[in-house]
């Protein structure tokens, strides 16, 4: 064929495009950053990244992976936006895995639009005393020593920081996530932290007082009490009766903001 000729396409074969090139038969390579992605959700999957630990350097991931600092942070967006990894600046990555935590925390994402307003916030609260007395209950019928004296810790912790109304409000969610371990299922303390979670924004605008702090402490030693004695009766509407004085504090920050 004379230089410079162009061969005519056999009509009967198709014409392969530069975007043809990139379709199902002749599909284009990954980008580098989904390739380390793609490795690390691997490696968490196979337990050799375990929930909790820190994802390695940047230069080691960078060595491992064969890629530049960009791929290897583009990666690291990329999985926490999916809730794979916690990122804090300054702080190197945090596993989080695929457990309980991060799809519930992503349901929580979810609800907390739901619950901005004086109703949303009450069925929610409902829905704590309801999962609480339950487990008050069974707390009080399978709560082993060490249970028992998880709680007694708790307790004293929380007696300690009476006068101060940040420390006070962190034990008293101590004392309160005892119940949910105690039952030993993984998904009860997940739900206990979006409580919390839910709830803060009510929490530090509602009255606070070292009054107020002995009342509760009274109440969650009365609840302690009643679970050595074995008295799931007793237990229940003294937790009912500590929450229905709680969910008073919380509706007041709802008629103070109007």
């Amino acid at each position: 064929m004379p230089k410079g000729t162009r061969k005519a396409r056999d009509p009967a074969q198709p014409e392969i495009t530069q975007r043809d090139q990139s379709g199902p038969g002749s599909a284009k390579p990954p980008k580098a950053s989904d390739r380390v992605a793609s490795a690390i959700s691997a490696a968490i999957d196979a337990g050799s990244l375990a929930p909790g630990e820190r994802l390695p350097p940047e230069r080691e991931l960078m060595g491992q992976y064969g890629v530049g600092r960009s791929a290897v942070r583009e990666a690291i967006a990329a999985l926490a936006t999916r809730g794979v990894l916690k990122v804090r600046p300054g702080c190197r990555p945090v596993i989080q895995g695929r457990g309980y935590e991060t799809a519930l925390a992503t349901f929580g994402n979810l609800v907390s639009h739901m619950v901005e307003d004086a109703s949303g916030i009450e069925n929610l609260f409902g829905m704590r005393v309801f999962v609480e007395a339950a487990l008050v209950r069974h707390a009080a019928q399978h709560a082993t020593p060490r249970d028992i004296q998880d709680l007694r810790e708790a307790l004293e912790q929380n007696r300690a920081a009476m006068g101060d109304p940040e420390a006070f409000y962190r034990t008293d969610v101590a004392f309160h996530r005892v119940l949910y371990m105690i039952a030993g299922n993984p998904i009860l303390p997940v739900i206990h932290k979006l409580y919390v979670d839910w709830l803060y924004a009510h929490w530090i605008r509602m009255p606070r007082s070292p009054d107020i702090n002995r009342m509760n402490h009274s109440a969650h030693a009365a609840i302690l009490d009643a679970i050595v004695d074995r008295d799931p009766d007793s237990a229940e509407n003294l937790l009912r009766s500590h929450l229905a004085t709680a969910w008073q504090f919380v509706r007041s920050t709802f008629e103070s903001s109007n």
